[in-house]
């Protein structure tokens, strides 16, 4: 008679907080150098996930920004330029548990040098507003129309019918600052909600995971349910994202796309950052089967001139006539996934504009 030894494997699930400071020491020690703005973007926007969806680390995490954040006030004198890259990292590292108090002074010096008054784009002022207004304080000479202009430029639906990343992305920011990242109501007017449905329908149109990511969690924030074709797809998105370690692997990759597409699973509240992660220098690539109808769909319509129309319903054969089966699958998603597609069709035909003269 033989023994049967049965031997448990190891698991593969590790810990969050190993995982979590792997992924930090990446961003912080392997991947870029504290001096280059790079760093500051990415380490502010790591860390701007975690502590939005009170996601703490540990403070073993945080060893790896002990060195940054002890110099931090004299970094801020010598680039005063990226203030706010400055404030948004010491406050997050703060508020995810590391100890001290340089982000009050970092805010205080930020207002006594007026700072704010440097940025020409009211999204950037009301970063630095909402950022200062952490620790209590607000930028010298607030204008009291900030707000009014970022809701009127949100409430214009047409802009958001057509392709234009830029103007999405900052869509999804204004959401963000108005509601303190989902703290409190940001009181979205049904325009600017219908915006944000367009804005999704395009990117979901173009398969942009980056983008359909922040306009869910923007929806989420305001108080809308995003459509679950939408959800569902990035999560299937967010499982599929590769990562691969080394000192030669390049950084040019498409980490942002990774950060957030985990940013909306947390939000959601399924796993995030579920990968294993090395203690070493990673790169993070997104699916790359992906159908991309964007690009069809607009030349399709722009080839019709004047006998293109805005109504879906009329227009839908003459797509399916054009289209790749691939292209046309996801539009059919698209149309189902939103009760705002009808709309949103209509204003991306461009069928009625008035005649140049």
């Amino acid at each position: 008679m033989s023994n049967v030894i049965h031997l448990a494997p190891p698991s593969r699930i590790i810990p969050q907080e190993a995982r979590l400071g792997a992924l930090l020491r990446c961003f912080a020690q392997h991947r870029r150098h504290g001096d280059d703005v790079f760093w500051l973007k990415e380490n502010a926007e790591i860390l701007n996930i975690l502590e939005c969806t009170g996601t703490h680390p540990g403070a073993a995490a945080l060893d790896a920004y002990a060195e940054f954040y002890q110099s931090v006030e004299k970094r801020l004198r010598f680039f005063p330029q990226y203030y706010r890259f400055f404030l948004s990292i010491t406050l997050d590292l703060e508020d995810l548990g590391m100890p001290g108090d340089h982000g009050e002074r970092l805010v205080a010096w930020a207002q006594d040098q007026d700072l704010p008054r440097a940025e020409l784009s009211d999204l950037q002022r009301m970063e630095a507003m909402r950022l200062m207004a952490r620790r209590g304080f607000a930028p010298k000479g607030h204008d009291p129309m900030l707000e009014d202009r970022a809701r009127y430029f949100m409430a214009r639906s047409e802009t958001f019918a057509l392709p234009n990343k830029k103007a999405a992305y900052e869509l999804t920011h204004l959401v963000f600052y108005l509601s303190e990242y989902g703290r409190r109501d940001p009181m979205l007017d049904p325009d600017a909600k219908r915006s944000l449905h367009f804005a999704g329908l395009l990117a979901f149109i173009e398969q942009n995971a980056d983008l359909l990511s922040e306009i869910c969690i923007a929806l989420s924030y305001a108080g809308e349910l995003p459509p679950p074709l939408w959800t569902d797809w990035l999560r299937r998105e967010t499982a599929l994202f590769s990562v691969s370690d080394g000192a030669a692997v390049s950084v040019q990759d498409d980490y942002h796309e990774f950060l957030v597409c985990n940013w909306h699973q947390a939000l959601v509240g399924d796993a995030a950052f579920a990968k294993g992660f090395a203690d070493d220098r990673m790169r993070f690539d997104r699916n790359v089967v992906r159908a991309t109808p964007m690009r069809e769909m607009s030349e399709a319509m722009f080839s019709l001139d004047d006998a293109r129309s805005g109504d879906w319903l009329s227009m839908r054969l003459y797509m399916e006539d054009r289209l790749s089966p691939e292209a046309m699958r996801v539009l059919e998603q698209a149309e189902t996934s939103s009760q705002h597609f009808a709309a949103f069709f209509n204003g991306f035909a461009r069928a009625e504009r008035t005649a140049l003269h």
